[in-house]
């Protein structure tokens, strides 16, 4: 137990930090251009429109970050947004006595409509959550399933995506079947093929990535869904990697539930996300969370995210974000993804990486896997980000996933390059 003096201390050295920090927040945001670049450059000088693009984020200008495929970093529009909801619900003075600041009973259409509009879906078929990993657990407790009754999935799903179903399979005895997936996958008729074989009467679900967290690989998911569909077996999508990445829309894809993490490749506030069923499909899900409104249909999906105190302001950055991306507009953003995910696939394979992206163009778009033995890809993170601040993550023992978020430029994918080469002759490996 703290004694007096020492409380005071800690307290004083807890204030010290806090007001340090504040100024130079404020002041990187600050620093920050209020507007985004004109879209006319982007006509004249797409490698300049994305420089001046860079300068939104706070990424430090000497490191290349490399790893969006497991968090994107919230640029000044968004974080802006973030802090005006805090200005705002703090104040605690709203119109109406009854609202509240932390209100997790409401229908927030105000960031659910354009929410709904970015992912092609309608409005009461979307529920604001914190992960596509609270997502999946929903999917997976919300659907009756008996003892024996089957789930197939990839053996390429994020554990926030297989764990929920290997947790139900060891209480309540369904069964998990994982498809594996060719490294790597060459076209979609492979991927339709093994669940196709794998499907039999007892399947129930189809559980499967629409990108993959382990390759990268664009799995074709209208197709899994027809073929879940045609079966009448219940198809649920793990979309973690997807909005911000590039372009879709739910209801053309067809799926019956659909999960993500905007944190990602959005660049939305940590802890937002969000979970899609489709309208036919609501009433077949119970509530994991159950409160005020738990067993009310007329809400429709919105009883999903009815879980008591919520983050709203981090609603406000979700918000933010899909007007970034509608701002700079997702056909320049998936074409930015693509150029740069291809030059450092290209570029990797010319030093004898072997790819486990799939070498379909439309069945990847911005993570390149690479397998690269001997090298132990731990002691080459760690090198890379300690010696150099280039920041990669990868697998063990020798899998790299490059991750090629749009504000990257050439020259930071080579400066990953030089210092990739320079590792591999320190170390003997080539």
């Amino acid at each position: 137990m703290l004694d007096r003096r020492r409380f005071l201390g800690a307290s004083a050295t807890g204030l010290a930090a806090t007001l340090a920090f504040r100024p130079s927040l404020f002041a990187q945001l600050a620093k920050a251009p209020a507007s985004l670049p004109e879209l006319s450059l982007y006509d004249k000088n797409e490698d300049a429109y994305w420089a001046e693009m860079r300068k939104q984020f706070l990424i430090p200008e000497e490191e290349v970050y490399l790893n969006n495929g497991t968090v994107g970093s919230s640029p000044a529009p968004v974080l802006r947004a973030i802090f005006e909801g805090y200005n705002t619900t703090e104040r605690l003075d709203q119109q109406d006595p009854e609202d509240y600041p932390i209100w997790g009973y409401a229908a927030w259409n105000e960031f659910r409509d354009p929410l709904a509009e970015f992912v092609g879906c309608k409005r009461d078929e979307i529920a604001l959550l914190r992960n596509a990993t609270e997502a999946n657990s929903y999917i997976a407790n919300g659907i009756d399933m008996k003892a024996g009754d089957e789930v197939v999935m990839t053996d390429q799903e994020h554990p926030g995506g297989e764990g929920p179903w290997e947790l139900r399979a060891k209480r309540y005895g369904i069964v998990v079947k994982k498809v594996p997936l060719p490294k790597p996958v060459r076209d979609p008729n492979q991927v339709l093929n093994l669940f196709s074989d794998a499907i039999t009467p007892r399947t129930r679900v189809m559980f499967f990535s629409h990108i993959t967290t382990y390759s990268g690989v664009v799995l074709p998911v209208k197709e899994l869904s027809a073929l879940a569909r045609s079966k009448s077996i219940l198809s649920a999508v793990d979309g973690a990697h997807v909005p911000g990445m590039m372009r879709f829309n739910l209801h053309e894809l067809g799926c019956d539930m659909y999960s993500s993490s905007p944190h990602k490749w959005l660049q939305a506030p940590k802890g937002s996300g969000f979970l899609y069923v489709r309208d036919e499909v609501i009433d077949r899900v119970w509530n994991t969370i159950a409160t005020e409104g738990w067993d009310e249909p007329k809400i429709r999906a919105e009883r999903f995210q009815r879980i008591g105190s919520s983050n709203v302001p981090a609603l406000w950055g979700l918000r933010a974000s899909i007007k970034l991306a509608n701002d700079i507009g997702m056909d320049r953003i998936e074409r930015r993804h693509r150029q740069l995910c291809d030059y450092i696939l290209a570029e990797m394979i010319k030093r004898g990486a072997e790819s486990w992206t799939s070498p379909d163009p439309a069945m990847r778009c911005a993570i390149a896997t690479v397998n690269v033995p001997p090298i132990d890809r731990i002691n080459l993170e760690n090198s890379l980000w300690k010696q150099h601040k280039i920041r990669i993550r990868g697998g063990n023992p020798s899998k790299l996933r490059l991750s090629t978020p749009y504000y990257l430029s050439k020259k930071d994918i080579d400066r990953f390059l030089e210092k990739f080469d320079g590792y591999k002759r320190e170390k003997r490996l080539s």
